[in-house]
């Protein structure tokens, strides 16, 4: 039996690095490929399970080379993939990462296969065997569907709903939501200015706003907690906001202690960006060992 269900994306990623990101009509010199597993689904639940969580992925992917290079890396993760649909006559997702030298990202992607997984298509007995549901982007009533069973059967609820934030109706599965993950862009779409008032949606909710190296906040009802991040030379951000939502969660689920799962979260993000590629999350006791060097 799983301890979290992830659900959302599962991507194949081709991260391109380059000199610099190129200007509208620009160009660039390409000075690394890579191909590797990716989606921030996918992503999370590697990370947990390197966190020696047991965790079990929701999504699909097509029936073609990559789907099975995907399933092949998730497997030897430890990530149970039963519920990880393989869609016939569909490509699997591919992300093109751009990644510059000083970490920064920019992506390119097709549909794909990723949200082929329905509301009717959702195994609700799966969902409510484990203790804790991650939603991340994916079909707005896919999500609100697994909040829904999830809340019901007693589970917590996180949500990190990601880039297209702006462009999605969230509602259903944010007011189901006991934890929602952001970076300041995605807050700007969903908190006032100052990101001390939110938006009906996130009312009562423990919201987790992402500043990148600069750290992290944690608002919830008893208060608001900071921790300014870790001063480390990033390499790729790729990935780090997923490995940041790992931590959190893992750290959390056993403590209960917000400030606590905001550096563990942290330091998973830090490390994550001193490599290249997606699924570079570190391990728990990688983790535990830089927290001590720091002090």
């Amino acid at each position: 039996m799983v301890r979290v269900v992830t659900a959302g994306h599962v991507n194949w990623d081709v991260t391109l690095r380059v000199d610099a990101l190129p200007d509208p009509d620009g160009e660039a010199r390409i000075t690394s490929q890579r191909r590797s597993g990716g989606g921030s689904a996918a992503n999370a639940a590697v990370a947990l399970a390197r966190m020696d969580v047991r965790t079990g992925l929701v999504g699909s992917v097509g029936a073609d080379e990559q789907g099975v290079l995907v399933r092949r890396e998730l497997d030897g993760a430890g990530v149970d993939c039963t519920h990880v649909v393989e869609v016939e006559g569909v490509e699997t997702t591919t992300k093109y990462l751009i990644v510059d030298e000083r970490g920064e990202v920019m992506v390119l992607g097709n549909e794909g296969a990723n949200e082929a997984v329905t509301p009717e298509g959702v195994d609700a007995e799966y969902v409510r065997r484990a203790d804790h549901l991650h939603l991340t982007s994916q079909r707005p009533d896919t999500a609100a569907e697994l909040a829904r069973v999830a809340t019901e059967a007693g589970l917590t609820v996180s949500f990190d709903p990601g880039r297209r934030l702006g462009e999605r109706n969230f509602s259903r599965a944010l007011a189901y939501s006991d934890v929602v993950f952001l970076n300041d862009r995605e807050a700007a779409t969903l908190l006032d200015s100052d990101l001390e008032h939110p938006s009906s949606e996130l009312h009562g909710r423990v919201v987790v706003i992402k500043h990148g190296s600069s750290g992290a906040r944690v608002d919830t009802t008893k208060g608001a907690y900071t921790h300014p991040g870790f001063g480390v030379e990033s390499v790729d951000t790729t990935g780090a906001g997923d490995a940041f939502a790992a931590g959190f969660i893992a750290t959390f689920l056993d403590t209960r202690d917000y400030e606590r799962a905001l550096e563990f979260a942290n330091a998973c993000g830090a490390l994550t960006s001193m490599e290249s590629g997606a699924r570079t999350a570190p391990t728990r006791e990688r983790v535990e060992a830089f927290l001590d060097e720091q002090f």
